[in-house]
């Protein structure tokens, strides 16, 4: 067989060959994205300030102490944070992370999207290898009456499966329902077993050792936010007009809030 033909061949391999499985450096970053066949580096891992998140008090330092936990090699747990649109569930977890980077902590945060959750497997097996802590963060899990199946493999993941995940890694997922998996009273009625439907549903939500209420907030917690935000960004505000603008949205919380206060900074020829 001469050199040409060896070439050839040798390139067509390398054309089908399936792609690296990691192509960042988990040993430095401090935020990665996995897409389930790789990990990328994010580039500008810029979150919330920890301290401008108000309103969460309880969350946020409970929070805290779990994941300083997971950064110094302690026990620590698996956490879901469950609860009302836009009151801080997702800003909060990578402003703890965040929060532990710049006091020196080596932990790193890992995003995976919800549709990429078969690949979990091969992603801990990744992750395995790595050593250093991650938190690996799911934003929005939910699963409809068809999605069962994918809760039931999630629950072994997180316990008791074969591929769980490995001891350097934890999963932080936020959810807009506390246990994950949509419930019906119609599950009272069910001819078959009505306890195991229940309590199949709720065995996910179960398989986390925190969980985190968050929940619609009254108006002044709502103006202490906008508050908050403003003061960081030298800029005043009228509470009667930061409360329209959350009426006007249908909703107090600490996304609007920050939405009130983007529009601020644009009205002062100012950049967030």
């Amino acid at each position: 067989m001469n050199d040409a033909l060896l070439t050839r061949i040798a390139d067509a391999l390398e054309r089908i060959a399936p792609p690296p499985l990691s192509s960042a450096d988990l040993a430095t970053g401090p935020a990665y994205v996995w897409n389930g066949s790789t990990i990328d580096a994010v580039d500008a891992f810029s979150p919330v300030d920890y301290a401008l998140l108000t309103g969460i008090d309880t969350q946020k330092q409970t929070l805290l102490d779990n994941t300083r936990r997971h950064a110094a090699g302690h026990a620590a747990h698996d956490v879901l944070l469950w609860g009302a649109r836009g009151t801080g569930k997702s800003a909060v977890v990578a402003a703890v992370v965040r929060k532990l980077q710049q006091e020196g902590q080596d932990i790193a945060l890992l995003q995976c999207a919800i549709d990429e959750l078969a690949s979990l497997p091969r992603l801990f097996s990744i992750l395995r290898e790595a050593r250093r802590p991650f938190i690996l963060f799911l934003d929005d899990l939910g699963f409809d009456e068809n999605g069962v199946g994918d809760a039931r493999s999630l629950r072994s993941l997180l316990q008791g499966g074969t591929a769980a995940r490995p001891a350097n890694v934890r999963l932080y997922v936020t959810s807009n329902r506390r246990h994950i998996v949509p419930r019906h009273l119609s599950e009272q009625d069910d001819p078959v077993n009505p306890r195991d439907v229940v309590d199949d549903k709720m065995a996910l939500s179960d398989r986390f050792g925190l969980s985190l209420g968050f929940h619609a907030m009254d108006q002044q917690a709502y103006v202490d936010i906008v508050s908050g935000y403003a003061a960081s960004l030298g800029l005043s505000f009228d509470p009667l007009e930061a409360i329209q603008w959350a009426t006007q949205r249908g909703s107090r919380s600490g996304r609007v809030a920050w939405q009130y206060v983007v529009e601020l900074a644009g009205r002062n020829g100012m950049a967030v």
